[in-house]
């Protein structure tokens, strides 16, 4: 066992004084260590129950003859956070609890890990410090919210934030908006569409890190206490065959994800996460293999904020199990990939069946033969950006219009708000990527002002920052190069005609080679916005959108 390396022998008999001073019984020192990383808080509502998942692994580990130790991993409420100073600091976390994690793992060489994650950057960070760590590891999240509901129709935190913008416009009133405040979240849980959170949970099953219904069983269902209670059992397992999260996350497996994220009409945000994922196994994931993979990939769910589903009712149609057999019905997956279940992804769901056509639609039915996102390359970004397709109206899918061009995030809001955009325009909002954010925030506030001023299917955003799973419309983000590093979306002005093609996965400013050349002679790097403090150690090292936002070491001039 890995933990001999502080238990056993006679010059680790300082470190079992200490393993006494915990209260450790010499039947303990004798068994597996198993850590169990708890990104438990008081503050983020998808984690405030993740101290009896938890306990329910702690109860299956010991089951199975482990010893489980507890400690933590940090989380951002990325709807807490936004809108101000706060959002920078929500992606950043991604590295600083796959960095403690590493630490806190290595440190005490546990044999093994359950990761209790459940929010936007935990669910990647401790993917990303599963594949470092590389000891036998399963993943139980603490699952979705239910849905709100308001004058009778279910509704979800991009209603709550539309709401605002609808206020703004005049269109509903202070106490229909206190009744959106007050009943969009009833529950626990991670936020109830498909955003963010709940992509990478589901996809932590399409990867083969997490036992069937991670992604989809509500957050205060009972059954969520009996998967994490499965979930240590299972890692004892895995200990005793020593499959391990390289053996699992594997390239193939990794172009799993992306295929059943196509399906699902995930995140924006898994178009960073998947590459950072993929960094840490040694596979150099481009961000248009989305593209490759989009055009043979049905969309098969729309939930919300793309329709009027949520996770609830993925959960009862069959869960992420269910798209992803109709997937391998028509060759889609590399089903021999191995998983935490001991058995390969094929054999995992030759069973499952799609109980709800309304809610997953087959292969032969989809809402749409292509994949829901789309990577968009051109003039302006010629390293890539990215767009929820499945989010985005059809008359928006080819659009051209002149831009109106922010500096940062809140002026762009002031404008919306202030009723200073109108239909046919482009937003353009700036020097809000990795580097420039510092920390390339989420764009939800502003996409969700223009769907609730009543112009989400006539105003394009466009963004080297990044937006919220909650985002809905033709809001294009990751712009890559960033404008922080001269990239071309520094050079658009006012008034440039600017030409978005989903369909063909082009975006262009319609201004000549020429000029774009003059216009970079005059550029001048801005001083950085953020100087001290961790944000200013991330810009040093942090890499572009399209690279995943991964971190690397400045080579030295």
């Amino acid at each position: 066992m890995r933990s001999d390396n502080v238990k056993a022998g006679v010059q680790q008999a300082p470190h079992r004084s200490l393993f006494n001073a915990l209260g450790f019984t010499k039947e303990e020192m004798e068994r597996p260590m198993v850590g169990i990383v708890s990104s438990y808080n008081e503050i983020v509502p998808g984690h405030m129950n993740l101290d009896k998942i938890v306990e329910a692994v702690k109860m299956g580990v010991a089951e199975a003859g482990g010893v489980p130790v507890v400690f933590p991993a940090i989380a951002v409420c990325d709807g807490i956070a936004m809108g101000h100073i706060g959002m920078k600091y929500s992606l950043v976390t991604r590295d600083l609890i796959a960095d403690s994690t590493e630490c806190m793992a290595l440190a005490h060489q546990f044999d093994a890990l359950v990761m209790v994650p459940n929010c936007d950057k935990n669910v990647p960070g401790l993917l990303m410090a599963a594949a470092r760590i590389n000891v036998p590891t399963v993943f139980v999240s603490g699952g979705p919210m239910l849905a709100g509901h308001v004058k009778g129709e279910k509704r979800s935190l991009s209603s709550m934030f539309e709401a605002v913008g609808s206020h703004a416009a005049g269109t509903i009133s202070d106490e229909e908006l206190l009744e959106f405040e007050e009943k969009t979240c009833p529950t626990c849980g991670s936020c109830s569409g498909m955003y963010t959170a709940n992509s990478m949970n589901c996809l932590t099953e399409a990867l083969g890190m997490g036992l069937r219904g991670n992604g989809t069983i509500p957050a205060v269902y009972s059954e969520r206490i009996k998967l994490a209670k499965h979930a240590g059992m299972a890692v004892m397992e895995l200990l005793k065959k020593n499959i391990r999260p390289r053996d699992i996350m594997t390239k193939d497996a990794v172009l799993n994800a992306l295929t059943v994220d196509m399906a699902l009409g995930c995140s924006t945000n898994s178009m960073l996460h998947l590459p950072a994922i993929a960094h840490e196994i040694g596979f150099d994931f481009d961000i248009s293999f989305a593209n490759e993979i989009s055009a043979k990939t049905p969309n098969v769910c729309h939930l919300a904020p793309a329709g009027p589903t949520y996770m609830e009712d993925l959960n009862e149609a069959g869960g992420v199990y269910a798209v992803m057999k109709e997937l391998a019905d028509i060759g889609l997956l590399h089903t021999d990939c191995m998983t935490v279940t001991g058995e390969t992804i094929g054999e995992n769901i030759k069973d499952a069946v799609n109980k709800n056509t309304d809610v997953i639609r087959t292969v032969e039915n989809p809402y749409s033969k292509t994949g829901g996102l789309a990577v968009l390359k051109g003039n302006l970004a010629p390293d890539g950006s990215v767009v929820k397709r499945s989010a985005v109206v059809e008359e928006m899918m080819v659009h051209e219009g002149p831009a109106r061009v922010f500096e940062c995030e809140e002026d762009a809001i002031d404008a919306i708000k202030g009723g200073r955009i109108v239909a046919g325009d482009v937003v353009v909002i700036r020097y809000e990527g990795p580097k420039g954010g510092p920390g390339m925030r989420e764009m939800l506030n502003p996409t969700s002002a223009i769907a609730g001023m009543g112009l989400g299917s006539s105003v394009a955003l466009i963004t080297d920052g990044r937006f919220s799973g909650a985002s809905r419309g033709a809001s294009i983000g990751h712009v890559s190069p960033e404008a922080a590093v001269g990239g071309p979306i520094a050079l658009v002005e006012e008034g440039d005609i600017i030409s978005i093609d989903i369909l063909n996965m082009k975006l262009d400013v319609k201004v000549s080679d020429e000029e774009m050349a003059a216009r970079r002679k005059k550029w001048q790097p801005r001083e950085p916005k953020v100087t001290s403090g961790y944000l200013a150690r991330y810009r040093e090292m942090v890499t572009s959108g399209n690279r995943g936002a991964i971190l690397e070491i400045p080579k030295t001039k």
